[in-house]
C-alpha cells in the first residue's frame, strides 16, 4: 500500500499569542478527516501521512483555506512516503481513558477501567482519531447516550473504529450498519466489535454511493462525522435512507459552518433539533419532517 507524505508549514503573524502546538492539532483534526492516518510533529508545522488513494489535493486545499486561527498561513507540499507502521509508538502508549458525563468510559486494552460505567467500549490503539479523543467523537456520543435508541436502526457513515456505532448498540439501538472508504479502518471496526462483543454491528467498505444500492435502510438514526465539504455533497443521500421523525447527527465541521448545514438540511425537508460547540467545533442533530 503506497502512503504520501504531506509537509505542512506553518506561518503565523502574532507570534506574541500564537501557538504552534494548537494550530498543529487543528491541522491534525482537518487531514484526519479526509483521509490522513497518522502524523509527527515537525519544526515548522507538522508531517501528515495519507494513502495514495485516498489523497484528494483540490479537497485539502478547501479544508486548510477554512483554517480557524486568524493570521495564520499553511502551505504543504507532497511527497512519496515508504510505507511503515507511522502510529507504532502511539499504538504502544495506548491513550489515557475518556469519560463522557460519568456514564461513558471509552479506553484501549493498556488502561483498563477501574470504576464501572453504564456504557464501556473498548478501542483498540490503532488510529488517534476515532477513539472518543476528539471534541466531535464526544460531542456525538453525548447525544447519543442522551437519545431514546431502543429498537432503533442506526446508520454510521465514516464509521473508522467503530466506535460511535458501538456507543449506539450499547445504548439500545437493535442495529447498526457502518461504512467507510478506508480499508484499514473497516477492518479495525469488526476487530473492535469483536473484542466489546458487539452484536448487530455490520460494517461495509466504500462511500455515499453505497446508499444508492446496498445500504437501503431506512434508518432511525443516522450520524456522520465528517468534514463540511462531504457532509454537504452526501446529505441528500443521508436523507434518503431515513425514516420519518428519523434523528440526523452530524460534526466535524466548526461553528461557523453549521448555518450553511442547517440551511441545506432546511431544503431537504429537515428541521434543527438542537446544537452543540465544544473549542470551536460543532454537533447539530437535524430530524426529517
Amino acid at each position: 500500500m503506497k502512503y504520501l507524505k504531506v509537509d505542512f508549514n506553518i506561518k503565523h503573524t502574532y507570534a506574541d499569542v500564537f501557538n504552534m502546538q494548537d494550530a498543529r492539532d487543528l491541522i491534525a483534526a482537518i487531514a484526519g478527516e479526509i483521509g490522513f492516518e497518522s502524523f509527527e510533529d515537525s519544526e515548522n508545522g507538522i508531517i501528515g501521512y495519507v494513502q495514495e488513494s485516498l489523497f484528494n489535493l483540490a479537497e485539502l486545499k478547501i479544508a486548510i483555506d477554512d483554517f480557524p486561527i486568524d493570521g495564520v498561513e499553511i502551505s504543504f507540499n507532497t511527497t512519496d512516503a515508504e510505507y511503515k507502521n507511522w502510529n507504532s509508538e502511539w499504538e504502544k502508549k495506548g491513550y489515557e481513558p475518556i469519560i463522557i458525563d460519568d456514564r461513558c468510559i471509552v479506553h484501549d486494552t493498556k488502561h483498563p477501567s477501574i470504576k464501572k460505567y453504564p456504557i464501556d467500549i473498548i478501542i483498540d490503539a490503532k488510529q488517534a482519531f476515532g477513539t472518543g479523543t476528539h471534541q466531535t467523537t464526544r460531542m456525538i456520543i453525548r447525544q447519543l447516550i442522551n437519545m431514546n435508541l431502543r429498537v432503533k436502526a442506526l446508520l454510521d457513515c465514516g464509521c473508522g473504529t467503530g466506535i460511535l456505532s458501538f456507543a449506539g448498540i450499547m445504548c439500545g439501538a437493535a442495529s447498526a450498519v457502518g461504512y467507510d472508504i478506508d480499508e484499514w479502518s473497516t477492518v479495525n471496526a469488526k476487530h473492535n466489535a469483536e473484542i466489546n462483543n458487539v452484536k448487530g454491528f455490520n460494517v461495509l467498505l466504500g462511500d455515499s454511493s453505497l446508499l444508492s444500492n446496498k445500504i437501503t435502510g431506512p434508518y432511525d438514526v443516522v450520524i456522520a462525522n465528517i468534514n463540511r465539504n462531504i457532509l454537504q455533497a452526501d446529505m441528500p443521500s443521508f436523507v434518503s435512507v431515513m425514516n420519518h421523525k428519523a434523528k440526523l447527527i452530524l460534526s466535524g465541521f466548526y461553528e461557523k459552518d453549521a448555518k450553511l448545514l442547517e440551511t441545506q438540511a432546511e431544503t431537504l425537508g429537515m428541521k434543527l433539533d438542537c446544537k452543540n460547540i465544544d473549542d470551536n467545533w460543532c454537533c447539530i442533530v437535524l430530524e426529517k419532517l
